[in-house]
């Protein structure tokens, strides 16, 4: 078996030497308060039951080809159609994955000629798609409407902001409105990843756009299923000219296999349960006002990422593992992944924690700060 170039066994090594080398790792049976599940969807029988019922009807496991061969998939089709209505959309186009959704959208409709002006933490998957476009990159401090607005001021010719409405680290929400007026005044098109907003922000979890009532004024929205909707993939909604373009020019879905109409019965059958009184949905809003009581131990406000800041890669994983140990799933985000400094335990809340958990959890926590 040939070996790794010596390029890429250096870099491992420097991993290895700051402690932060990544592997793939399984987790015992422990409380959850670190994945993205915020509803429990991945485990609802509702949406089992549906995939399951599907299967037995002589549904396919797989889409046999890409969409513009023979993997357009008639569940593909309903799946888009409902969830562009639900997100009061002209249309929706169905992605494998949102890292593909993403960098596959800004890549066609951004051009080299073009400047894109990017909040500086934008998800990887955003800033992929902006490397792959060539167009001109600027980053706004983050969050900051005043830096936005002087960059935006001082380009000519296309201009795009591409921002997040929930930030996966801290989870704190971008300032749309103001990010619209701004925007707008500006003569820039905007490009909003609605990813930890879907499922959770909203009367029905429709995301900051719709909750803001400016999803006219926004030229795509990306809503990711990976999360709150407790499947796989991803839709980009926007106008039905968007969605030829993209269906026309995006190289990720015209060449890629089209997603298994699994997902999209899957997709579907959640987002139904979203359409009606939502059990799951009220029980994670609760579980979110009562965090937002315990600011002295976990940070973040009206989202369900929370986080507690323990700078330094061993000192962060070393305070992980206490709290794992005692029966509690968190996990350390370390340096390079977030800035030497800023390392931290991030507390994702679901719909299946319970108050007394979540205040074991925070008691926990004072008590290692302390030690």
């Amino acid at each position: 078996m040939q070996e790794l170039p010596e390029r890429l066994r250096q870099k491992l090594a420097d991993r290895k030497t700051a402690h932060a080398l990544r592997a793939l790792r399984q987790f015992p049976a422990l409380i959850d308060f670190s994945s993205n599940d915020y509803l429990g969807f991945s485990g609802n029988i509702r949406i089992a039951n549906a995939v399951n019922n599907y299967l037995l009807s002589g549904g396919e496991t797989g889409s046999g080809g890409s969409r513009l061969l023979t993997g357009n998939h008639p569940k593909l089709v309903e799946a888009e159609e409902y969830i562009a209505k639900f997100h009061h959309a002209e249309a929706a186009l169905f992605f494998g994955s949102g890292y593909e959704a993403n960098s596959g959208l800004i890549a066609t409709v951004c051009h080299r000629h073009d400047t894109i002006i990017h909040d500086e933490l934008c998800h990887a998957s955003l800033r992929e798609g902006i490397r792959a476009s060539g167009a001109k990159a600027i980053s706004f401090a983050h969050n900051d409407l005043h830096d936005l607005q002087d960059k935006l001021q001082h380009v000519a010719g296309n201009k795009w902001v591409i921002t997040e409405s929930v930030f996966s680290m801290d989870g704190d929400i971008c300032p749309l409105l103001d990010l619209v007026t701004i925007s707008r005044s500006n003569g820039a098109m905007i490009i909003l990843d609605e990813a930890h907003a879907t499922g959770v922000i909203g009367k029905k979890g429709e995301g900051l756009a719709q909750s803001c009532q400016v999803q006219d004024q926004i030229f795509a929205r990306v809503h990711t299923f990976g999360k709150a909707i407790g499947v796989q993939g991803a839709v980009v909604m926007g106008s039905r000219e968007l969605r030829s373009a993209l269906v026309n020019f995006c190289r990720p879905f015209i060449y890629t296999t089209a997603p298994s109409p699994m997902l999209a019965v899957a997709a579907a059958a959640a987002y139904s349960l979203l359409d009606g009184p939502c059990d799951e949905w009220q029980k994670l809003q609760e579980l979110i006002h009562f965090a937002d009581e315990l600011q002295d131990v976990i940070k973040g406000e009206g989202t369900a990422i929370r986080q507690v800041m323990i700078p330094g890669n061993e000192a962060v994983r070393s305070a992980a593992e206490q709290i794992q140990h005692a029966g509690f799933l968190v996990l350390p985000v370390l340096s390079p992944t977030v800035p030497a400094g800023s390392e931290r335990i991030r507390i994702c809340l679901h719909a299946y924690n319970t108050k007394e958990e979540l205040t074991a959890l925070t008691e926990l926590i004072k008590t290692i700060r302390q030690q």
